[in-house]
């Protein structure tokens, strides 16, 4: 009798997630965007910046797709550029969350007791400020410190701070609750009756267990952070023209809606199907790693 080959929870849950045609669809899309980004100097037919006089406010056409802003530059090629800024913004300071969460919720659910307690009250203190205000409040602050640097860099680095700062928070318990769950397991009093360290015991045991829930909530971190990024843009605290991003386009085309509403329906389309694509992609993964779901 022919032996079954055994399957893993990653095989299962990848094998499921192919099955889930929206969100292969939302993958292959943003790794689209994410390529037209990175290679943004090739793949744009001109430069964010170019200026042309003759050619202020055109509405789509063959030689510019998608029409041009007030100063004559192309709007095809500064969403291009644009994506560089708003979805690094959000991918990086995604991972910085990830981390700063991670290593903050593992080490609270896994000592638990005063430590835990401790822990989790600095985690309510924070959740008492609204995101956006303390997303603000943050922006305001190291604006009014980094004044060596360059405003490009300034604005960047304190969405870069602003965003991380703001975002571990919910990682932070949701590691914390999978570590709790994951300390009452058997291999876990193994390790630890034989006398395995601690850290060994959270990273090659613990957090492998939990990499699903986590790599779910990133995929829903992202885009938060992505419309954090347009939403401080737009406002003027985040990424300020020449430079662009999808929040400073949507400032731009606001200005002009009613008389060339193509400056905002082009920035607009792409961060609503960018968001789109990553939530969709969120919930297959969510679906693919459900335990409930294997057979």
């Amino acid at each position: 009798m022919k032996k079954q080959k055994s399957k893993s929870l990653w095989y299962d849950s990848w094998r499921r997630l192919k099955k889930n045609k929206a969100a292969v669809v939302s993958a292959v899309f943003l790794m689209i965007v994410c390529f037209c980004a990175y290679f943004a100097d090739w793949v744009a037919p001109y430069s964010f910046e170019a200026q042309d006089a003759s050619k202020i406010l055109l509405s789509p056409g063959a030689e510019h797709w998608l029409g041009t802003d007030s100063l004559g530059r192309d709007l095809l090629s500064r969403i291009i550029y644009g994506a560089q800024m708003s979805m690094a913004v959000g991918i990086f300071t995604s991972l910085a969350s990830l981390v700063m969460g991670v290593i903050y919720g593992a080490i609270s659910g896994w000592f638990g007791g005063r430590v835990d307690s401790f822990m989790m009250r600095f985690i309510d203190i924070l959740y008492t400020i609204p995101a956006l205000v303390l997303l603000i409040l943050v922006m305001v602050l190291f604006n009014s410190l980094a004044t060596e640097l360059d405003p490009k860099d300034k604005a960047l680095y304190g969405t870069f701070v602003a965003l991380s700062i703001v975002g571990w928070v919910n990682i932070a318990r949701l590691v914390r609750g999978q570590v709790l769950q994951e300390k009452q397991m058997l291999y876990v009093e193994a390790a630890v009756s034989i006398g395995v360290p601690s850290y060994q015991i959270l990273t090659r045991h613990i957090l492998p267990n939990i990499l699903g829930p986590i790599i779910v909530t990133l995929t829903f971190q992202i885009p938060a952070n992505v419309m954090f990024e347009s939403f401080l843009s737009f406002i003027g605290l985040g990424i300020q023209p020449p430079y662009a991003s999808w929040g400073t386009l949507a400032a731009d085309g606001w200005r002009s809606l009613r008389t060339y509403p193509h400056i905002i329906i082009s920035p607009g389309v792409i961060l609503f199907l960018s968001m789109l694509a990553f939530n969709l992609l969120g919930d297959g993964l969510r679906d693919a790693f459900d335990p409930k779901a294997r057979k």
